[in-house]
């Protein structure tokens, strides 16, 4: 028996008429009628009275069709749950990203798509190294390095924008000349952004550093001196100005990174999919991505 051929009969004795089934089916009432006859010919038995202008059910039709609306609840119902557990998303994703565009920029959206699917757990780890995928150290990464080796999928996700950030105050009171400066050090001490610095300082001094992005903005805004900040930060910090606002001090693309072997994950595409609506909305918001 071809089930494709009980679908267009109980079609029929639930539309009533052969132009009906046809209708709900969108196909031509010859498809109709050849499927319920080949239908009738695999089950050996007659199920529609072909007598007159309307097609009726027979006895045995009758039989047929109740159990062949109990087959299409069932099948509606497998459906359904399909279609639940894909939104019913579960499982823990691992996310690495550095710590401070982590804590401004991706928690607060990563939040919102754990609160819509109490199944999923995500860890965020926030750190200035390069977790490793291949060792399953996270299950996805955003960088500001593109990676060059390992079984991955890579997709640039927008950019980031370093400036120089100080208080008002310290610009007010300090010549610049006798400017100083806070540095990175630690895993950031070789970013693009210190090398940039150092060139800017030209042989200044550096009076404090860290490798911390969080608490070189908590020294900018006690005095300690010029940090060299991403926009995400220095912009929406009113301790801080930027000492050069229409000069970029260097320009940093961001990428989003995942094992090959784990992009087709549900959970793991769901986290994929919220993190490139983040970017595409600061896009949109008139942050340009490089």
């Amino acid at each position: 028996m071809n089930w494709d051929d009980l679908r267009h009969f109980h079609t029929l004795a639930t539309a009533g008429s052969l132009s009906a089934a046809a209708r709900m089916l969108a196909v031509e009432h010859a498809t109709v009628a050849r499927r319920i006859a080949a239908l009738e010919a695999s089950l050996g038995m007659l199920l529609v009275d072909r007598r007159g202008r309307r097609w009726t059910l027979t006895a045995d039709g009758e039989r047929i069709a109740a159990i062949a609306a109990k087959m299409d609840h069932e099948a509606r119902a497998v459906q359904r749950r399909a279609d639940s557990a894909r939104s019913e998303l579960s499982g823990t994703v691992s996310v690495s990203a550095p710590p401070a565009l982590a804590a401004q920029a991706l928690t607060a959206p990563l939040v919102e798509l754990q609160q819509r699917h109490p199944g999923l757990t995500i860890r965020i780890i926030g750190e200035a190294r390069a977790a490793s995928l291949d060792r399953a150290e996270a299950d996805l990464a955003i960088r500001l390095s593109r990676p060059e080796k390992g079984d991955l999928t890579i997709a640039k996700l927008g950019k980031v924008d370093f400036r120089l950030y100080a208080s008002p105050a310290y610009l007010a009171h300090t010549s610049e000349a006798d400017w100083r400066f806070i540095g990175s050090d630690g895993p950031l001490a070789k970013a693009p952004q210190q090398a940039a610095l150092e060139r800017y300082a030209a042989g200044r001094v550096f009076a404090f550093y860290s490798g911390s992005l969080d608490i070189q903005q908590a020294a900018a805004r006690s005095g300690a001196g010029i940090a060299a900040l991403p926009d995400f930060m220095g912009m929406t910090d009113a301790a801080l100005v930027p000492v050069t606002p229409e000069t970029r001090l260097v320009s940093r693309d961001i990428w989003l990174v995942v094992h090959t072997d784990l992009k087709r994950a549900a959970a793991v595409k769901a986290v994929m999919g919220q993190l490139r609506a983040v970017f595409a909305r600061r896009r949109g918001e008139g942050e340009p991505d490089g």
